[in-house]
């Protein structure tokens, strides 16, 4: 069990890692003016996320069913490990966002050459351009660090990217320890996980994604400095890592409210 626990917590790193490493993809396209290919290739890349996800879930549903069979196993802490390993994750990928920056730039050039992501891949993908890649590797500095002060990014759109960044984290959780706490109402909870990041999608769709938008359509269209829009993504991706930090606090009310609300559906 305790492997299946590891490669579960690897999957959540990948998941949340890939995730916010699609920020510096669409930052990427707002330097170089390609916006459309640089979401062409967030898709790619949030593919990744999406695959991993497909494995995810079976192994959770099976550390549950040995949770019910061993009373000693401490599923819930289990449940922390993993999103600490969400938290982790989008850390690494905050890390990193310098190197993906600069190479979703050469990759969208690479890409409008291609014509199409199947001959990007097969002629990116080779021994000699992946020892090339490590010049490109960039480490976040102190000074880029230090621009990152919240005036002139909504105090709001940060709040709000938090909040459904912990509701998406914690929301399959939640619903897996519910049905867990739950046997007779198991498969009802299970389900629920839908619900729970369906109200986080259109949260984000609603309020977070058009603001996104609007600053990122005023940065292409020269009304908005291209320092303020770095300090915008900056600030989204620690508010995203935050949102998995509030996770943790999100997990025991998001499974009581799944638990009373089971019994009535």
């Amino acid at each position: 069990m305790i492997e299946k626990i590891i490669i579960i917590s690897i999957l959540t790193f990948i998941i949340h890692a890939v995730e916010t490493l699609s920020y510096g993809v669409r930052l990427a396209g707002v330097r170089t003016g390609k916006l459309a290919i640089a979401l062409s290739l967030t898709g790619m890349i949030v593919l990744v996320s999406r695959t991993s996800n497909l494995g995810q879930a079976p192994m959770m549903g099976k550390i549950a069913d040995y949770a019910r069979q061993h009373p000693e196993f401490s599923f819930e802490a289990v449940l922390h490990i993993f999103i600490a390993a969400a938290s982790l994750g989008t850390l690494f990928a905050i890390v990193l966002i310098p190197t993906a920056i600069r190479l979703s730039v050469r990759m969208i050039s690479h890409l409008e050459e291609a014509g199409s992501l199947p001959r990007l891949i097969r002629e990116s993908v080779s021994i000699r351009k992946l020892k090339y890649a490590k010049h490109h590797v960039q480490l976040p500095s102190w000074e880029m660090l230090s621009r990152l002060r919240i005036g002139g990014v909504p105090k709001r759109l940060l709040v709000l990217n938090t909040l459904v960044t912990g509701i998406y984290t914690v929301g399959v959780l939640a619903a897996l320890y519910a049905s867990f706490l739950l046997p007779e109402f198991s498969v009802t909870a299970s389900q629920s996980s839908g619900l729970i990041n369906g109200v986080a999608t259109i949260l984000m769709t609603i309020l977070v994604d058009p603001q996104v938008a609007l600053l990122t359509d005023r940065a292409m269209n020269g009304n908005e400095s291209m320092a303020q829009i770095n300090k915008m993504y900056g600030l989204l991706m620690f508010s995203r890592f935050f949102g998995t930090v509030l996770a943790q606090l999100l997990l025991l009310p998001g499974t009581y409210l799944i638990t009373k609300a089971v019994p009535f559906w």
